[in-house]
C-alpha cells in the first residue's frame, strides 16, 4: 500500500496550497514516503522539496485511508498523513514542476476545487484540537462515494 504525506501551512489566517495542473485542484504540499522513512520526516522532505520552504514545528493531525472504488471493487487504496505548521523558514517558490504555489484565507478551503476528502482533512488541520482519522471512497474520477470521520484529543474518541 502507497505512504502519501502532506503539510500545510497555516499562517495569519491563510494556507498555501499547491494549485495541480491535471485536474486545477488544489492540495497540500506532499508526497509519496520514500522506503524507511519516518512519516514526519517525509512530510517535511516533500512540502520543503516542493515549496522551497522550511516547516517549523509541524504536527500530525490526520491519518487517512483513501480507496479508489469501481463497479463495488477496490481498484486503489493508500494512506495519506497530514501535518499542519503555523511558520516556516525561506521564501516559497511560486511554481514548481508539480503546479502552481498559492497562499488562500482559511475560508477559501470552503469552495475551492479539490477532493472532497481534502477539503474535509484540510479543514479539520487548520480549525480543528486534535487528530482526524478518517477514510475516503471514491469512482475512478474522484467523486466521493463515503466517507468515515473519527477525531481524538488527548484521552478520547469520538466515533463521529
Amino acid at each position: 500500500m502507497q505512504r502519501i504525506a502532506n503539510l500545510l501551512i497555516c499562517k495569519d489566517g491563510k494556507v498555501l496550497l499547491l494549485k495541480k495542473p491535471r485536474r486545477n485542484w488544489y492540495v497540500a504540499p506532499g508526497g509519496k514516503m520514500e522506503t524507511g522513512e519516518s512519516v514526519i520526516n517525509s512530510a517535511i522532505r516533500e512540502f520543503t522539496e516542493e515549496t522551497n520552504a522550511i516547516p517549523i514545528n509541524p504536527h500530525i493531525k490526520g491519518i487517512y485511508t483513501m480507496v479508489i472504488e469501481e463497479n463495488g471493487e477496490r481498484i486503489d487504496e493508500w494512506m495519506l498523513f497530514t501535518f499542519i505548521a503555523r511558520d516556516f523558514e525561506g521564501t516559497p517558490l511560486h511554481e514548481t514542476k508539480e503546479g502552481m504555489l498559492e497562499w488562500h484565507s482559511v475560508e477559501a478551503l470552503h469552495t475551492l476545487p479539490m477532493a472532497e476528502g481534502d477539503r474535509t482533512n484540510l479543514l479539520f488541520a487548520v480549525q480543528e484540537q486534535g487528530v482526524q482519522y478518517g477514510t475516503f471512497i471514491y469512482t475512478p474520477d474522484f467523486s466521493l462515494i463515503k466517507e468515515t470521520i473519527q477525531q481524538s484529543s488527548e484521552g478520547e474518541l469520538n466515533n463521529g
